[in-house]
């Protein structure tokens, strides 16, 4: 008996032993997890990683780039091809040579011919080939960047949203199973002073069947809102949440500048137009010259088979100096090339001047929205007190017969519509709030 009456116990002061295991989750937990589970944002990251690796490939341009080739030759005695002698000269080709060296002129031509070479260029100027191309790099990083922020404001603005809305189902779960549950006692009152009339029971009873109905709906929205703010925070579905965060009583006044100077999408939109811009230059200085300094080694050896090329030192040779290459014809690539990236900067600059006209004016919504509802915050507090001091006094003269039903139904629907005013008015207030943080810079 000792044990029964301890174990009643614990489950009374823990509050039920469903929620003495539910997870405690607020808001800056579920930001936090979302932004360490979202594929977006890992996406943004990757996409940063790789811009800054086109910086190092269009860098290393500027540095000394060296070459090394191995040659091997054996030459072929087109008669016999699979021979191993050597070829035969023409006897034109003897006659000749006797001709002009004597007739004791003696030689041997080595069929096995050895090459190899080293050369290195560094080049000294493009013409903008390679500055703008960094630059368009360059730009391309601060892009993918501005992007990655983007999506770390969108994804921190839909944890809230979630979060939030899922906070907001709680509190609907909340007011619908009060207002039946005041229901439920008002029956009770007007069953238990006597002989009830029948059309206050019938209409009471029909409001309890409504109320179960309301609550079985908010109960199964809460869920709903519930799975999928644990799906996106990497959360087991089968955990219980405990939202901890509560929305708040009142709100202070937004300090924020009234018009943007700068956000993360337009740092991108600007940034593309400098990357396409930087690009043409870079394709138009494709058709200019390139100065570069060069350098080469060579060495030669020959022999009359394999086992002897090396027997006799081989030839070597090197030289150093400028090298100035022209393009001369391509066609009109290159300036097509610079016309398209130009277009393209158009087109960037074009979809900069639409967003800044866009953003400004959500921006400014945002912020009127803010002041608006927190304006009318302290009226819709005070009519919900009203209606909830209204509907008392109509559940103590309905106890007492002195109203209908039907009376006592109208003033519990304007407490209840009162009440979802206002937690969806405190939501507002805080996804605008949001807004104008995700918006500004």
């Amino acid at each position: 008996m000792r044990k029964f009456l301890f174990f009643v116990s614990c489950i009374v002061m823990c509050g039920g032993v469903p929620g003495a295991y539910a997870l405690d989750l607020s808001l800056s937990d579920t930001v936090n997890k979302m932004l360490s589970e979202s594929h977006d944002l890992k996406k943004a990251e990757a996409n940063v990683n790789l811009a800054k690796a086109q910086l190092d490939a269009v860098n290393a341009k500027r540095w000394f780039s060296v070459d090394a080739s191995a040659n091997y030759m054996s030459l072929v005695n087109v008669e016999r091809p699979f021979s191993s002698e050597g070829f035969a000269l023409p006897p034109e080709l003897g006659q000749l040579i006797q001709s002009q060296l004597g007739e004791d002129a003696k030689f041997t031509i080595p069929d096995n011919i050895f090459m190899a070479g080293l050369s290195i260029t560094q080049p000294i100027y493009t013409f903008g080939k390679i500055g703008n191309a960094v630059d368009s790099v360059r730009g391309a990083i601060k892009m993918s960047e501005s992007s990655r922020e983007m999506t770390r404001r969108a994804i921190k603005y839909s944890a809230t949203d979630m979060y939030w809305t899922a906070k907001m189902t709680d509190k609907i779960v909340e007011l619908a199973r009060k207002d039946l549950s005041d229901a439920v006692a008002s029956k009770n009152k007007l069953t238990g002073a006597g002989r009830a009339n029948r059309s206050n029971l019938v209409k009471i009873e029909s409001d309890i069947a409504s109320k179960e109905i309301n609550l079985s709906d908010a109960e199964f929205n809460r869920d709903t809102a519930h799975r999928m703010l644990k799906i996106l925070s990497g959360i087991d579905v089968n955990e219980e949440l405990n939202l901890v965060d509560d929305f708040p009583s009142d709100f202070a006044e937004l300090n924020v500048p009234e018009k943007l100077s700068s956000t993360p999408e337009w740092d991108v939109l600007q940034e593309q137009v400098n990357m396409y811009q930087s690009k043409a230059s870079s394709q138009r200085a494709n058709g200019y010259p390139t100065l570069a300094a060069v350098g080469n080694y060579s060495y030669n050896s020959m022999g009359n088979s394999v086992d002897h090329l090396f027997d006799k030192a081989g030839t070597q040779a090197a030289y150093w100096g400028l090298s100035l290459q022209v393009p001369i014809f391509s066609g009109g690539l290159h300036r097509a090339n610079a016309t398209v990236d130009a277009m393209n900067a158009e087109a960037s600059r074009q979809d900069l001047y639409k967003s800044k006209k866009i953003v400004s004016e959500q921006y400014t919504n945002a912020i009127k929205k803010y002041n608006h509802l927190r304006g009318n915050l302290e009226s819709l507090q005070n009519a919900r007190d009203l209606a909830a001091k209204a509907y008392q006094f109509s559940q103590e003269r309905f106890a007492s017969g002195q109203t209908s039903a039907v009376e006592l139904a109208d003033v519990s629907s304007g407490l209840y519509q009162l009440d979802m005013a206002l937690i969806n008015s405190k939501y507002n207030i805080l996804m605008a709030q949001e807004s104008v943080n995700k918006l500004r810079k």
